[in-house]
């Protein structure tokens, strides 16, 4: 099972959306105009179709920015406890998101992916 397919499925089912507007680049709220209403939906419809817990505050990266501050203050590198809290996204996205933290809501669907993905592993 391709877990970005069947993301998108469940997206373009909740959101009402076309399937060309979901690339793995596509944000969330900026872009598809997802509320808190619906983010809750995805988390239920994912939890259906994967047969996993999804953790909301984790897969919608709720406590992102409450970890920036908490690694502030602490005196941590940023990037590192990041990765730490959210084992899921790559360096490279943890870097992106560091960096479009001032532009508004940072989640994409490619994050959504990652999630599931880790997820999934086999252990």
């Amino acid at each position: 099972m391709d877990a970005f397919n069947e993301i998108k499925n469940v997206i373009i089912e909740i959101l009402d959306v076309e399937e060309d507007q979901i690339l793995p680049e596509t944000y969330l709220i900026r872009d598809l105009g997802a509320e808190s209403i619906d983010l809750l939906e995805l988390a239920v419809s994912l939890n259906t179709v994967f047969k996993k817990e999804i953790i909301d505050d984790d897969i919608f990266l709720r406590k992102l920015r409450p970890y920036t501050e908490d690694a502030e203050e602490v005196g941590l590198e940023k990037s590192a406890y990041l990765a730490e809290k959210y084992p899921f996204l790559e360096h490279a996205r943890i870097r992106d998101v560091l960096g479009e933290l001032g532009g508004g809501p940072v989640l994409k669907v490619k994050d959504l992916v990652s999630y599931i993905n880790y997820e999934r592993r086999e252990i």
